[in-house]
């Protein structure tokens, strides 16, 4: 553990019992509701299953995105967009990680795809520095964290790039969204 993440400890550990209200999940606004289901899965790690050091970001791992796959997609699907959520920070709402909208090319995005410097991938830059994939990187001494991936597909493409925060996103695809997955990992800082 670095001299900050033992720093920060005490303050993990005191907000231990501090969770947000899954229900402020900008996923559960009735603009991502769905009935039709993707199956989202991953060969790094299992639904509910622990995510590796190395797809974890700051003071765990590298931040390199896993690789994702998932089922066949509705007919009509001209985006893919993904969400990937922290629903254990001590937080009003859950804690927003990653945000990034794709061409529905294939049936997987390989591990580390999910880069800056790739131009087939726009991100919702809404936290400082280069929009990319942001690992699990919970706050120590605050526990098990559940860290959601959640992979729509939608019927038009959405200029996300151009937004500036998360909470813009239910009114850029409401009425867009044909289906919808989600896989669950966990991660801990002691």
């Amino acid at each position: 553990m670095s001299l900050l993440q033992r720093l920060v400890a005490p303050l993990g550990r005191a907000l231990k019992d501090r969770r947000p209200d899954e229900a402020l999940s900008v996923t559960r606004t009735p603009a991502f509701h769905t009935d039709q289901h993707i199956e989202l899965t991953s060969t790094a790690f299992a639904d509910g299953e622990v995510i590796p050091d190395r797809h974890c970001g700051f003071g765990i791992g590298d931040d390199i995105s896993p690789q994702l796959q998932w089922s066949e997609l509705p007919a009509g699907t001209e985006a893919l967009l993904l969400i990937i959520e922290d629903v254990d920070t001590p937080t009003r709402a859950p804690g927003i990680h990653t945000v990034a909208s794709f061409a529905p090319d294939g049936t997987e995005l390989s591990e580390g795809a999910l880069t800056a410097g790739n131009r087939r991938i726009a991100y919702l830059h809404h936290r400082p520095g280069r929009p990319r994939y942001f690992g699990p990187s919970p706050i120590p001494g605050h526990g098990t964290h559940r860290y959601r991936f959640h992979l729509y597909a939608l019927d038009s493409t959405v200029k996300i790039d151009r937004l500036r925060k998360v909470d813009q996103l239910p009114a850029v695809v409401d009425g867009h969204v044909l289906a919808g997955g989600v896989l669950e990992g966990t991660r801990t800082t002691l």
